[in-house]
This record gives structure tokens, sequence and C-alpha cells, in this order.
């Protein structure tokens, strides 16, 4: 196999969603790292961006900038982007009509979750619209739409119609994370308390959540929290018998800010039922951090026998025993599941999933 990939790194200038900007520069490092003997990545990138990551030996800058590219591509208006192996780690992928046998020309895209169809609501109406159409225009002319997990696969069946298309090919935690060397005074610029629990998901998901936190004596630290939020956690937190000054809601954090935040928990806890790639969940196994989950098809796919996955009613039961006396059994299993992902393990597929193509 002798060929270029050409990945498109949309978020280069300007962020739209973090994690997902995160994962395709690291997939990018794991595509440089792992290239067949005469392969080599070029990037695709918006006007206005850059890519400075060692061994891309070509990067192909457009003329329009990235939500003005973001139209285009949804209206199918693809100027300037060439032919070839594309791969795209988002939706941001240039979907045309395009002749992959005589041309060589492959164009693949990647779904992370299915809130635009699962919980719209927890997304700009604007977001949504563009993920479904993007989803429909990849329905049409992806040669394939890569997945992170057998659930999100199943659950994409019934949005659209993808066939055989579908590939799996899970993502990892972000490259280097580790625990900073000043967590404690990151911890401390963030003010959070000495000991707590900390929890992700939609509000309404949350409430077994603080329960636990209540029978396990802990302040309960939220994390990925929407902007304003912070008096209706409060609110539903009280309720569940959690005081104000016990729950501590925050946004997005950068890396190292969450490496730190979790590094200082004494367990992490999933509750959301929404198929997709559970970030802060992979980033706490990373940790060796005890990991309480929603039983749900994508945290069996990914956490699998990492942590205590466990219906709904019995979350607070379960966070009891992970900061007790399952949490040194609980953080060694984390760690350990957390070793079935590397970026360089899903680089290797996606350099396998094009030479299939």
């Amino acid at each position: 196999m002798s060929a270029r990939l050409r990945i498109v790194l949309d978020q280069v200038a300007h962020t739209v969603d973090a994690d997902q900007s995160a994962a395709s520069m690291s997939l990018a490092a794991g595509l440089v790292a792992t290239a067949p003997s005469g392969c080599a990545v070029d990037a695709i990138v918006p006007a206005g961006g850059s890519v400075t990551l060692a061994g891309i030996k070509d990067v192909r800058v457009l003329g329009l900038a990235r939500r003005e590219l973001a139209t285009s591509w949804q209206l199918g208006v693809t100027a300037g982007v060439g032919k070839g192996m594309i791969h795209a780690p988002t939706l941001m992928a240039p979907l045309v009509r395009h002749d992959r046998v005589h041309e060589n020309h492959q164009i693949t895209a990647t779904v992370w979750d299915l809130r635009a169809w699962e919980a719209p609501e927890l997304l700009p109406k604007n977001v949504v619209a563009w993920q479904r159409a993007m989803l429909k225009r990849a329905a049409k002319h992806a040669d394939a739409v890569v997945v992170p997990s057998h659930a999100v696969a199943r659950s994409l069946a019934e949005v659209a119609r993808i066939g055989d298309r579908v590939r799996v090919i899970a993502g990892a935690a972000p490259q280097g994370f580790t625990i900073p060397p000043h967590a404690a005074e990151l911890r401390a610029a963030l003010s959070l308390p000495e000991e707590y629990v900390v929890l992700t998901g939609p509000l309404e998901s949350l409430t077994e959540g603080f329960r636990g936190v209540v029978a396990a004596g802990l302040d309960a630290v939220v994390l990925d929290a929407p902007e304003g939020s912070e008096p209706r956690h409060a609110e539903v937190a009280s309720a569940a018998g959690l005081p104000e000054r016990r729950v501590h809601v925050r946004g997005y954090l950068t890396e190292e800010e969450r490496a730190a935040v979790l590094a200082g928990s004494s367990a992490f806890v999933a509750t959301s039922a929404i198929a997709g790639w559970p970030w802060r969940a992979v980033e706490a196994m990373a940790l060796g951090i005890p990991v309480v989950a929603l039983n749900t098809g994508s945290h069996q796919d990914v956490i699998a026998d990492g942590g205590l996955l466990v219906a709904s009613e019995s979350i607070a039961e379960a966070i009891v025993d992970a900061v007790g006396g399952a949490a040194d059994r609980l953080g060694v299993l984390a760690a350990d599941r957390s070793r079935a992902f590397s970026w360089a393990s899903s680089a290797e597929r996606v350099w396998a999933l094009h030479a299939d193509l």
C-alpha cells in the first residue's frame, strides 16, 4: 500500500467542540505514528488554520473559514478540497458524490454521539440542524461512517440508513492525559473541596448521583455543566438532600484542569443514557479513578468491567461502595480497562479501513 491519507482538521483555528477537536489532533498524531511504509498523512484545514503537528506532509488551506465552510459543505459545495483518501474525524466532511473505484476518491465521516437525535435540547438548534443534515449527506455519500462503539452503531441504524458502511473505531483519552504536578493548586484555583465525587450527565439524570454523594458524606463536583445552569443544579441537588454549599458546578475545563479534578476525586459517576463516546469516563479510567455508570449500551461497550454499571435506582448505593471498601479494587479495574484504548490503535484501524475501501 502506498498512499496519502488526508485528515480534515476543521477546528485548528476555531474550536466548536473541544473534545472532538482534541480527538482529531490525537488521531492525526496516531496516523502519523502508524503510517504504513510508503504512506503519508496530509491535512485539510479551513482558511486561517495551520497545523504544526510533526509528520504532517502537506496542509491544504481552503478558501473559507470554519463557519462558512460548515455551511458550504452542508450544501454539498466542496470546491478546493481535491480528491484522494479523505478521513473526517467528525461529521465535518466534504460529502459529495464521487467515484471511489475509478478515481480512488474515498470519503469517511465520524459520528461521536447521537445527542442531536436523542437529546436535541442539550444542543443549540443550529447545531442540531447541521448535524442532522450532515448525517443525511453521510448516508448518501460516505464510503464509511465511523462510530466509537457498537452501541452507537445500533442507535445510528435507527436514525440513518448507513447499512454495512458503519465501522466501529474507539477513541481514547487525550494524548498525554496525566495528573499535572500542580494538581492541588489547580483544584484550589477552581475552589474545590478536599473530598468530593465527580458527576457528569444531563441535569435530570443526576438526582440519584446527588443522593449517593449525600450517603457517602462527600461533596459533588459537576463537570461540563451548561453556562448559567448553576441555580438549577443546586435546586435539584437540594431536592435530593445535598445542600447548595456542597454542590460545585463547573463548565468545560481544560485537559489539565480535568486531570487535576478527576485525580482529586473519590469516584467518578456517569449518568447519561445518550448513545455516544463517554469522554470523561475514559479519562477517569486512565487515571485509575473508581467509576460508577448508568448501565447503558455505550457504557457496557467502553467501561465494561472497568467500573460499576448499575440501573438508575442503584447509582446511590454504588457510589457508597465505590468510595468505600471497593475503592481500591475499582481503581485497579479502571486503570486496566483504560489500556484497551489508545490513539495508536485507533489510527491503525483507520489505516486498515481505508485500505479495505
